[in-house]
């Protein structure tokens, strides 16, 4: 690796990030060109290299605000659909490494410390309301959490969506499959299933997903749902 095909790419990545020189990690991802094909070869600093191109050194990114940081996240876990773990935001900074790292979030403190912050955060902003439901429901979790010496007597049922002409049924079973084919008795247009939450708490679920599209509702358990309601119903794979 030749000195001057490293300035060759220090100026041709530089201008197609509008004249800026890029940082140290951006540069070895984009080029492929690491750190030992240059450092104690040429220079000893990247600055050096960006001096010798004709760059002025990058400055040191200032640290995050604590709300950047929180956007950051709650908008990286509505694009994710679930709150986000250590390694998925270390899979996320390693293919944008313009992202925060997995220990710059860790400075805001523990797991349940950021999600608290989170909550905080995403009230009341919109855009942001399935985050904030998230959010709710992973402290709710953390305060209460299941009674372990009764987990082999919890009774594993099913909250289901199922689609008849244009109108939705949200029910529940404790059968996967067999409400659709009881369905498919009464009905004059076949019924399908879109999706099924497992849950160990059916009515509970049922009811929580009949209040919240209750302005939608037809007749009973049927709804009339658009493409973003279904979608977040789909999301949910146990409740």
């Amino acid at each position: 690796m030749d000195k001057a095909h490293i300035l060759q790419e220090i100026n041709r990545t530089a201008a197609a990030n509008g004249g800026v020189p890029l940082g140290i990690k951006r540069f070895v991802s984009e080029t492929g060109i690491k750190l030992s094909d240059w450092r104690g070869v040429y220079w000893a600093r990247w600055s050096d290299a960006l001096r010798e191109a004709g760059f002025a050194p990058n400055k040191l990114q200032e640290p995050y605000k604590r709300g950047d940081l929180l956007q950051k996240y709650a908008t990286f876990a509505r694009d994710l659909g679930r709150l986000p773990g250590k390694y998925e935001l270390k899979l996320r900074r390693r293919t944008d490494p313009e992202f925060p790292s997995s220990a710059t979030f860790a400075r805001i403190g523990t797991k349940a410390q950021l999600v608290a912050q989170l909550v905080d955060y995403c009230r009341g902003r919109e855009g942001f309301e399935e985050v904030l439901r998230w959010g709710e429901e992973y402290t709710a979790h953390r305060r209460n959490p299941p009674d372990q010496s009764k987990a082999d007597e919890v009774e594993i049922g099913f909250v289901y969506l199922i689609k008849s002409g244009r109108f939705y049924k949200i029910g529940k079973t404790n059968a996967a499959g067999r409400r659709e084919y009881e369905l498919a008795i009464q009905l004059p247009e076949r019924p399908t299933t879109v999706h099924v939450i497992r849950t160990d708490d059916p009515t509970g679920i049922e009811a929580c997903w009949h209040r919240r599209f209750e302005a939608k509702r037809k007749n009973g358990e049927w709804f009339e749902l658009n493409a973003a309601e279904i979608a977040a119903f789909k999301r949910r794979k146990f409740m």
